[in-house]
């Protein structure tokens, strides 16, 4: 009887070794992730409203999870291009992540493009939401945002304002406006809210809509804020109307959030979810979207994941409205 009970706690041990040396890659891969710095590619040039966040976040969550997160700036394609390429050529180990802008979700219904805004993409947290408002140069004759359209009204296609990129919410937001009022806009996208700035302090546009880069110029005096694109005014700015109010009928957020290419081991997504959640609720974060007049909007992955379907198929109608479909 000894002997038989010995066997079989042998013959156990012996079931559990192999069966451990079967799970053990996997389990191993993600208790251990991770052990390399992750890229965190933000899809806009340095300095603007999206990368000062985007870094803070980066910094905060390396705290929770023990490696760097490097931001890799990637912009083009109205803040497309780089998780569109990370989308189609990232390996799905977590190493390899992205802002998820609005514009990914419009652009296929726009033009013909090379991923699909759900099915590439594993969707890891829903963050935050802009601000977006329109500002010109303190001197510039546009005191109003009323006396901006009528000017369009008066001179059609020679009144221009820049955005971030062809699709992004600043672009379509003016376009709206614009069908709204009957007004012919001229168009000027720029590879972020950097670059546009300076254009606008310089003189070459008359205008821009963007999300909140632009609040240190306003608070400074360098530029003049005419409208904000929220359902109410905002805190920081109470006495700016919104285009809501205004009767132009246009309001939008534009939720953003973190993703990587599909595929990825649900582990993994959790280990990431946990530590940007955590990064986005931290002081440092919370002092940043202070700045940026923006609030946490958090989803986590599936209901960022649902959120995105929902979108996807609810834009459809509006690119349609605005004339802006490729089909």
């Amino acid at each position: 009887m000894h002997t038989s009970i010995v066997h079989r706690r042998r013959l156990l041990c012996a079931m559990a070794c192999a069966v451990g040396m079967l799970v053990a890659p996997g389990a191993q891969a993600e208790t251990d992730f991770p052990t390399k710095p992750i890229t965190l590619i933000v899809p806009w040039p340095a300095g603007g409203s999206t990368d000062r966040h985007l870094r803070a976040l980066a910094q905060e969550a390396s705290k929770e999870l023990g490696q760097p997160v490097v931001v890799e700036n990637r912009p083009g394609a109205g803040g497309t291009l780089g998780p569109s390429t990370m989308a189609l050529s990232a390996k799905p180990d977590g190493y390899t992540i992205t802002q998820y802008p609005l514009g990914l979700l419009r652009m296929p219904h726009m033009q013909k493009t090379n991923y699909h805004p759900i099915d590439d993409f594993t969707f890891i947290i829903g963050l935050s939401g802009y601000t977006f408002g329109f500002t010109v140069r303190a001197d510039s004759p546009f005191k109003t945002f009323d006396d901006y359209i009528e000017a369009a009204r008066q001179k059609p296609n020679t009144i221009d304002y820049g955005s971030t990129g062809i699709g992004s919410s600043p672009h379509l937001l003016l376009e709206e406006i614009a069908i709204n009022a009957d007004v012919k806009l001229v168009h000027i996208p720029f590879k972020g809210n950097a670059d546009m700035q300076q254009a606008l302090l310089g003189g070459h546009i008359m205008a821009q809509s963007d999300a909140t880069g632009w609040d240190q110029f306003v608070d400074s005096g360098r530029m003049r804020l005419l409208v904000t694109f929220g359902e109410e005014r905002t805190k920081r700015w109470p006495d700016v109307p919104t285009a809501k109010e205004l009767g132009y009928g246009a309001v939008s957020s534009s939720p953003y959030g973190l993703a990587g290419p599909k595929g990825m081991d649900p582990a993994v997504v959790k280990k990431l979810h946990d530590a940007f959640e955590k990064a986005l609720y931290s002081q440092q974060s919370m002092d940043i979207m202070k700045q940026l007049n923006q609030e946490p909007n958090y989803r986590n992955s599936e209901d960022y994941r649902q959120w995105a379907m929902e979108t996807f198929e609810k834009d459809k109608a509006l690119i349609e409205h605005l004339g802006l479909s490729a089909r």
